[in-house]
């Protein structure tokens, strides 16, 4: 190890002679530990280390220790996930986590007339049956951007969204029109959509829309966002993936990365630990 360290920082410290006594070690057995091959354990440490950062850094530090295991294993190489997470550690690596929060659930408030055909059960067998959907903002230095989004519950892809500087009716029915116009749904009534009771999605504009495409509508329990955990748990990926770290100047701006963040990585590389650590494009091609 003290070789180690005055191969490493040797011109920190002054003159060898000088160097290996303050370490303690004998300047004949430094240059025999330079001449040294490596062993092939070594070698071996030393290129799994590379393949990790490589990982990370192409994932743009989105990725924790689980992610990034898969991500080698995908390439051929196989080591467990404490090594990795070792590595990572030991390199300083720390994907974008989240800590996990523990909400109290409120009480269901009397006189819903909405129904909650859900209830939570968010594993379904194909696709379009089971759409949820949601609003979030983003913040830029023109003013808030407004995001709806349309996830299919079955792969979790954003199967439609919209964005406008207006948070109206008109960006939850635009998500909706562009999820229909691209998946096809069955207009029969087994499809389901699931909100959160926003006023978006209670106005009779929205709810003629989903009547016109033969989708049954279905609404979290009010104050309960565990009843909309999907659309919440996107938005908070989003938000932590990408939002987090930039400053937006322009909702253009904004816009252009949330697409490519959506379209480009979400839904085709993106591995969700609930998939299998599959990408949504991924799941439905090998399970649709």
């Amino acid at each position: 190890m003290r070789f180690e360290f005055l191969k490493e920082h040797r011109g920190e410290i002054g003159p060898i002679k000088k160097a290996c006594g303050l370490m303690k070690v004998s300047k004949s057995g430094f240059y025999e530990h330079l001449r040294r091959k490596k062993s092939n354990a070594q070698i071996e440490r030393e290129a799994l280390e590379g393949f990790v950062v490589e990982a990370f850094e192409r994932h743009k530090g989105r990725y924790g220790y689980r992610r990034i295991n898969r991500e080698l294993r995908k390439s051929g190489i196989v080591v467990s996930e404490k090594r990795v997470l070792r590595i990572m550690r030991k390199l300083g690596l720390a994907g974008k986590g989240a800590a996990r929060k523990h909400r109290i659930q409120k009480k269901v408030e009397p006189g819903d007339p909405r129904l909650n055909l859900v209830e939570r059960a968010f594993t379904v067998g194909e696709r379009n049956r089971l759409w949820v959907g949601d609003i979030t903002y983003i913040p830029t230095r023109e003013g808030w951007l407004y995001l709806a989004a349309v996830i299919d519950a079955f792969s979790r892809k954003v199967v439609g969204w919209s964005m406008s500087e207006r948070i109206t009716e008109k960006v939850a029915i635009d998500a909706i029109e562009q999820a229909v116009g691209r998946e096809g749904p069955p207009d029969d009534g087994s499809l389901v959509f699931h909100d959160d009771q926003g006023a978006q999605y209670t106005s009779r504009s929205f709810q003629r829309c989903l009547d016109s495409h033969g989708i049954v509508q279905s609404a979290s329990r009010p104050g309960t966002p565990l009843d909309n955990a999907v659309a919440e748990s996107f938005f908070k990926t989003l938000k932590r993936e990408l939002v987090k770290e930039r400053s937006y100047g322009t909702r253009d701006e904004a816009k252009q990365d949330i697409f490519k963040y959506i379209e480009l990585y979400y839904n085709r590389v993106r591995m969700h630990s609930t998939l299998d650590y599959m990408s949504p494009v991924e799941y439905e091609r090998q399970y649709a």
